[in-house]
């Protein structure tokens, strides 16, 4: 059994960024660019008003002083003219400064009687006029590696960039076993349950940027074990869920060593997620994850997250440890590391009483896994522990 921090390290050992795709800027949203973009263009391309108002010589600006109005300029039609002395234009917020004006007077401060304006009294130095490049030149970079915001594909578009390199999304393929499940809808026997994990961690992987397949269940059989790992081929990752232990029906370790899985470790000293194990079989990473549904939702977060992150080629692939005061006092832990089930309320974490590793209703209450470390001695309410935000 080994520590969650060799854990750790053994998993994103087996895995490594992938190949840049080339990709429509409309489907670009929630993927990591791969490499820098550059700006084909500078933001605004033109010098351009910010206000509405009159577009003046700012040497002639003055209270009372009067222009004749001789234009028009607005977004999409500037002014083709040049500004003469004692003339204005009439400007829109977005158009182009026109060729010898150099000051925007905000409409609100100008009174205007047919094509003759009159300037107000109380001027406000400001220009009023948004500098070319002022957002950003041609040439700038977006970097990478980054997850694309909506932010992100706005800047893109200005950028003039309609096509993206991103990471390709990893393809992960989750294998549920068990004589015991059934899919959602259907109606289970009396000694069977609902195959709850395979949905939950699909959810997961797929809003942390993959491409899941959802295999059929796997009975617990060798050659039904078998065929699920052939429908898995070509997985960048693949996930199993449940027969990772040690009973009489737990076959994933004997029929993946039959396929030629080279194991990296089995057990790891955390709860909950005790039976876990990874290697490779094939070309593919592995994983397999407790049956238990918190269990297999846990080790989900804290250890195949973060292989989907380094295979999408981001560089911070861990969940970053936050720190709270606990809302009240706990016991002391065990041997092994405690990711244990809290909210967060009013800035404290408030672990729930019960932890069992079965007790999805409690793990859909959390938005936070509190981690304790092996041996930890009990603590009171205003201790600062660490956590993760699920």
């Amino acid at each position: 059994m080994i520590s969650v921090e060799a854990a750790m390290e053994a998993v994103l050992d087996l895995v490594t960024p992938l190949e840049t795709e080339e990709i429509a800027l409309r489907a670009a949203n929630g993927r990591v660019l791969s490499q820098p973009v550059v700006a084909q263009r500078s933001q605004p391309p033109f010098a351009a008003s910010s206000m509405d108002g009159y577009a003046l010589r700012r040497a002639e600006v003055e209270p009372d002083a009067m222009f004749k109005v001789v234009g028009e300029a607005a977004a999409g039609h500037g002014y083709t003219g040049t500004l003469r002395a004692g003339q204005a234009i009439r400007i829109f917020t977005g158009a182009p400064i026109p060729d010898g004006a150099d000051f925007v007077l905000i409409q609100e401060d100008v009174t205007r009687r047919g094509n003759l304006i009159t300037l107000g009294h109380r001027i406000d130095d400001k220009d009023n006029i948004r500098p070319a490049g002022g957002d950003f030149t041609q040439g700038e970079e977006l970097t990478a590696p980054r997850i694309l915001r909506p932010a992100d594909v706005a800047l893109l578009a200005a950028m003039n960039v309609a096509r993206v390199p991103v990471t390709r999304k990893p393809a992960i393929a989750i294998l549920a076993t068990g004589d015991e499940l059934v899919q959602p809808g259907e109606s289970p026997g009396l000694d069977q349950i609902i195959a709850s994990n395979s949905y939950g961690l699909a959810a997961m992987f797929e809003g942390a940027g993959a491409e899941v397949r959802m295999l059929p269940i796997a009975r617990d059989t060798a050659a039904s074990l078998k065929q699920a790992f052939a429908l898995a081929r070509g997985a960048d990752l693949i996930v199993t869920i449940g027969g990772a232990s040690v009973g009489d029906h737990d076959l994933i370790a004997p029929v993946a060593a039959e396929l030629g899985m080279q194991q990296a470790f089995y057990k790891v000293a955390m709860r909950p997620g005790k039976p876990l194990m990874a290697g490779k079989i094939g070309a593919s990473a592995m994983i397999g994850l407790p049956g238990n549904p918190v269990s297999a939702m846990v080790c989900g977060a804290v250890f195949v997250l973060p292989m989907l992150r380094r295979m999408l080629g981001l560089q911070d692939v861990q969940a970053p440890l936050r720190n709270a005061p606990l809302g009240r006092g706990i016991g002391p832990n065990g041997p092994r590391a405690h990711y244990m089930r809290a909210q967060l309320r009013d800035g404290a974490l408030y672990p729930d009483d019960r932890q069992d590793s079965s007790l999805l209703s409690v793990l859909a209450q959390a938005d936070a896994l509190m981690v304790r470390p092996p041996a930890d001695p009990a603590r009171n309410a205003g201790d600062i522990q660490q956590y993760i935000l699920i």
